[in-house]
């Protein structure tokens, strides 16, 4: 019976190490997930600055992003509309803090001389102004345009005034025609609508407006 037994696990152990050496028992290759942040624009790269009174301190957020944005995974449409989720391409931070951030950058150089806080702040920072943004469309076609559409406000933050509202609209075909084009394009979309809200802070604050 040892004999039988002995017999047994060998044959076993010849078996698991033929299966090992063709590959069935192998780990299979999967891709490293890949991870993108938006960019800021430089201080050179701004095409209109304005003037504010030094020191006032704005606040950006909260940004709001519809719920299936809000997710790791970059999220773009097919040709028959259905939404797709990159499973290797994917954010580095949070969708909605990365669009109240870049805003923050962006008004950082538009506005020469203010301080930026981006939503959550703490209450006793005497911001002047806050920014509100809902995104109400962000889509796109890596072989086409993508489409984004913002509704933001500025609010008196000290008197809980709502001073203005607007919205924001672009469309612009992603090139080049990936993933990385995708942030590019987003990355300037950005760049357009922190340029309007800068524009608007300034007329808000009675501020002569300097174009750089």
């Amino acid at each position: 019976m040892k004999q039988i037994g002995f017999v047994c696990c060998a044959f076993m152990v010849c078996a698991i190490l033929f299966l090992a050496s063709g590959g069935c028992m192998s780990v299979p290759n999967t891709p490293n997930p890949r991870f993108y942040t938006l960019g800021a624009i430089g201080e050179n790269q701004a095409e209109q600055k304005f003037n504010i009174a030094p020191n006032t301190i704005i606040g950006v957020g909260p940004v709001r992003i519809p719920e299936y944005l809000n997710r790791p995974q970059i999220v773009t449409k097919d040709k028959e509309g259905m939404l797709t989720f990159a499973q290797f391409d994917r954010w580095g931070e949070s969708l909605d803090f990365a669009l109240a951030r870049l805003i923050s950058a962006h008004l950082t150089v538009m506005l020469a001389g203010v301080s930026l806080e981006v939503y959550p702040w703490n209450i006793s920072i005497p911001v002047k102004y806050q920014v509100l943004a809902d995104v109400v469309q962000l889509e796109s076609e890596l072989d086409k345009d993508l489409v984004f559409a913002v509704q933001w406000s500025i609010l008196d933050a000290q008197n809980s005034k709502m001073l203005l509202t607007k919205r924001f609209e672009f469309s612009k075909p992603i090139d080049p025609h990936n993933y990385s084009g995708l942030v590019k394009t987003l990355s300037t979309a950005c760049a357009s609508l922190s340029s309007e809200i800068a524009e608007a802070v300034a007329t808000l604050a009675k501020e002569p407006e300097t174009k750089g």
